[in-house]
């Protein structure tokens, strides 16, 4: 019975967690270009890879040496929760007075916000394994299902904002998406102080280096890692653009006299839920796709599930006649990020010696949600979005055809990085039996030089 309560508590923390973010991440883009700031959209997801490269490892120093992750872990949403909620309350002043949302005040107070976001992400994996150690569960076994309520969370707060209105309006529509984030963001501040305690690791010098996996860069010695860490950099570049434009692009409908007044026109953030449903089914399939495809073939599958995620959207619309196009893109997310990021993961795991596997872990989430999500939402908002629909004198008809050749073009990218993936990769070894090469392989590495331990 203790079992199950720690289980359910971590899982109700890890709910939390992402309720947070699936409060504004999805309908974020799509109510800020309905208010003057389309142009701009790309900033505000652009800005959550970049905090990520520095912060998750600053906040990391300061759980592992000086306060508690979980009392960490409770610091960073107080403060991620009143800077939401300050941008929630600059928005609603600047509609009421001028109907319209100036950039510069909202992004300063949004980035403050997601930079202290960010880091709990990992925090809260770290104050689940200590809870799971403390009571000699498995962290392999345990906490899989634990965090699966992550997922949940993310997508009751989808469906939270786009069906429930105030005022008159839904709030997938309004500021108040970021008043939803930082009260979600208050509540586990609070719950986080009643979570078992995590201590400080004294006496440990670890060093800046290390916290900043500076040390797994010596994979790049090895061809077959620097062909996977480049490839996975260029797969980071979509994970964020249907994040960014997705339900911006599907509410856009409803101003095309053809497709005007549709349920998933109105409804964008309901349909892109089906990707995290999507995405919660998915995980289970990764061990047997691994043994029988291994990670080349994953990847691949992965990468061509990007190609159809954009493809998908290019072709699909809100009737009858194009809605299942859509649902399936949403389908076939699950593939797309699952496949990519936790067997990406795995991979890193094998394919490195234990005294690096916390960097290596660190370093593919560098090149991935890092470096690749900020390039990749940069490039997209930058070099085709506003490009072929944020465009002066364009009617609705007009963007949308912008919108189509925007997704035909960034599946023609994923296809690109697909197929150069094929020839290019070369798996050497199974990932279950790996280890023993990759350790003398790192041995021989560290004679000839390279960064210390």
């Amino acid at each position: 019975m203790k079992n199950f309560a720690i289980k359910a508590r971590l899982s109700a923390m890890n709910f939390l967690e992402f309720a947070v973010w699936g409060a504004y991440l999805i309908s974020m883009g799509m109510f800020l270009a309905s208010n003057g700031l389309g142009e701009y959209v790309f900033w505000f997801y652009t800005v959550q890879g970049l905090v990520s490269i520095i912060m998750p490892a600053l906040i990391g120093i300061i759980a592992d040496r000086w306060i508690p992750a979980q009392r960490t872990l409770s610091l960073c949403h107080i403060i991620a929760g009143i800077f939401m909620c300050a941008t929630g309350a600059v928005s609603a002043r600047m509609l009421a007075e001028t109907g319209t949302l100036e950039f510069g005040p909202i992004f300063i107070l949004y980035t403050i916000s997601v930079a202290f976001f960010m880091p709990t992400i990992g925090l809260s994996n770290s104050v689940a394994f200590n809870a799971l150690e403390q009571k000699g569960l498995s962290t392999v076994s345990d906490f899989p299902p634990i965090r699966v309520f992550g997922t949940v969370g993310f997508i009751f707060a989808e469906l939270f904002v786009n069906f429930v209105a105030i005022g008159g309006t839904t709030i997938q529509h309004s500021y108040t998406q970021f008043y939803l984030s930082g009260i979600f963001s208050f509540i586990l501040a609070v719950y986080c102080l009643t979570l078992p305690n995590c201590p400080v690791k004294k006496g440990e010098t670890k060093s800046l280096a290390d916290a900043f996996g500076l040390k797994a860069f010596r994979l790049f010695k090895r061809k077959d890692m620097a062909i996977f860490f480049i490839f996975s950099m260029l797969l980071g570049v979509s994970l964020q653009i249907t994040n960014s434009y997705g339900s911006t692009f599907i509410h856009h409908f409803n101003a095309v006299p053809e497709f005007e007044g549709g349920f998933w026109a109105a409804n964008p953030t309901f349909l892109i839920s089906i990707s995290q449903c999507a995405e919660a089914l998915c995980i289970l399939l990764i061990p047997f796709c691994l043994r029988r495809f291994g990670i080349k073939g994953v990847m691949l599958m992965a990468m061509f599930a990007w190609v159809l995620r954009f493809g998908f959207f290019g072709i699909g619309n809100t009737n009858a006649s194009g809605i299942t196009f859509l649902i399936l893109s949403c389908i076939v997310y699950g593939v797309a990020f699952d496949f990519f990021n936790v067997s990406g993961g795995l991979y890193v795991d094998a394919q490195t010696d234990p005294s690096l596997r916390s960097s290596g872990q660190g370093l593919f989430m560098l090149m991935t949600n890092g470096i690749g999500a900020s390039l990749g939402t940069f490039i997209a908002g930058t070099c085709v979005v506003n490009k072929l629909v944020n465009v002066p004198g364009l009617d609705a008809t007009q963007q949308l055809e912008g919108w189509r050749e925007s997704w035909l073009i960034f599946a023609a990218y994923a296809l690109v990085v697909a197929v150069l993936f094929i020839f290019l990769f070369k798996e050497k070894t199974p990932v279950e039996t790996s280890k023993k090469e990759v350790k003398a392989e790192e041995n021989l590495s560290s004679d000839a030089g390279g960064f210390t331990e």
